[in-house]
């Protein structure tokens, strides 16, 4: 760890404390917060230091400490809080693969981190293509010792984001209630992810006050476009994008008629958690952060085939032969990942009616993917250099 700190201009009445620690005399930190500088992350940051619950320390990699301090610098500036306390964000090197975070006696020191009362998880391998080593690594391991960091800190609630598909190939619907079922998985992605959520419904039953959030697919901002991975539903935007406007093809697979691809844009699940999170009424509770209305598969691929200007077929063959076809797309340059391949069959529907009742009278609510999705085709188009790559 270092102890370099840095704070912006006092003339514009702004300050972030950017210091391993508040041995500078700042409060101590009031929430932990794992997943920044990442893009979720970094916004519902912004979301729960606007509404004062701070200051909020951050456990980094190494590797990101520039970013992470770039992001927090464009960050305090826009917080409206009053208090310089209350906006301060504190930067900590360390990794939730080790047991103690990697932050050592930090954990137990009330200048530090011991008077932490909240904790945010969202830091996961967020891939589809990852190993079963580093998936149980990170998303599971990871997750349990955020969970003994909790208990040892004695925090009073614990924030999960985690996510939809801890449903694997559930065939049927699958709702907040629902999670050992028996299912299969597409991948070691959704299988960590859910053995990552039993051992947070583990400690909850154990007495940890914990509140979970499982967002859909998410994708871009509904009112910008932007993301920094093009990932997922984004594989099929690149098909459909390296390929003739008069008539560009794109694989169906059986089952896909009937099959829905749940989508959701960054900004409703980074409101939604912002919102749920600040009300003591949803301790316990999970929330799926879904759209209750999806598209189908086939539909999907005619909003995106609309949205990027393409006269759309669609090609009916294997799963087996299409996931060939994508790897040799992948390697003549088009960026098609096979594993997306599944989620064009996937049995499984998604309902979150008390979500939906939660977010009730706030505004919050779920866009129609057909409502933005000319925006985030256009931000794909406009930045090509968005890779796919997680930050792990």
């Amino acid at each position: 760890m270092s102890d370099t700190a840095s704070a912006d201009d006092p003339a514009d009445g702004s300050a972030a404390d950017l210091a391993d620690g508040a041995a500078d005399g700042s409060a101590p930190p009031a929430v932990l917060f794992t997943g920044f500088p990442g893009f979720l992350g970094s916004a519902l940051l912004r979301e729960i230091l606007d509404r004062g619950d701070g200051p909020i320390a951050c456990l980094i990699q190494p590797q990101y400490r520039d970013l992470a301090e770039q992001r927090a610098r464009e960050i305090v500036p826009a917080i409206e809080s009053d208090s310089a306390d209350e906006a301060a964000i504190h930067l900590y090197e360390g990794d939730i693969t080790e047991p103690d975070l990697g932050l050592g006696s930090a954990l137990d020191d009330p200048d530090l981190l011991a008077g932490v009362d909240e904790v945010y998880h969202l830091a996961a391998v967020y891939d589809l293509r990852v190993d079963a080593d580093l998936a149980e690594a990170v998303n599971v391991r990871g997750t349990e010792h955020v969970l003994d960091a909790c208990e040892r800190i004695g925090v009073d609630r614990l924030h999960y984001v985690s996510t939809c598909y801890v449903s694997g190939r559930y065939d049927g619907v699958f709702t907040a209630d629902h999670l050992r079922e028996g299912q299969s998985f597409n991948n070691h992605y959704e299988a960590s992810k859910y053995r990552a959520e039993v051992a947070v419904r583990e400690r909850t039953a154990d007495g940890l006050p914990a509140t979970i959030y499982r967002p859909a697919i998410a994708v871009g901002d509904s009112e910008t476009g932007e993301t920094d991975k093009l990932d997922g539903p984004y594989n099929l935007l690149r098909l459909l994008l390296a390929q003739p406007k008069r008539l560009a093809f794109a694989f169906t697979v059986p089952g896909a008629a009937e099959a829905e691809l749940n989508v959701v844009p960054r900004d409703y699940v980074v409101d939604a958690i912002a919102e749920l999170s600040g009300r003591p009424d949803t301790v316990g509770e999970t929330f799926q952060l879904c759209d209750p209305d999806p598209l189908t598969v086939p539909a999907f691929v005619a909003a995106l085939g609309d949205a990027a200007g393409r006269r759309t077929v669609s090609v009916p063959t294997t799963k087996r032969a299409a996931k060939a076809a994508a790897r040799l797309l992948s390697t003549a340059g088009v960026a098609v990942e096979p594993a997306t391949i599944d989620y064009f069959d996937h049995p499984t529907s998604y309902r979150c009616s008390n979500t939906r009742d939660a977010l009730a009278g706030t505004g919050i609510s779920v866009p129609p993917f057909e409502s933005y999705v000319d925006r985030i085709a256009a931000f794909a188009r406009e930045n090509p250099s968005v890779g796919d790559d997680p930050m792990a």
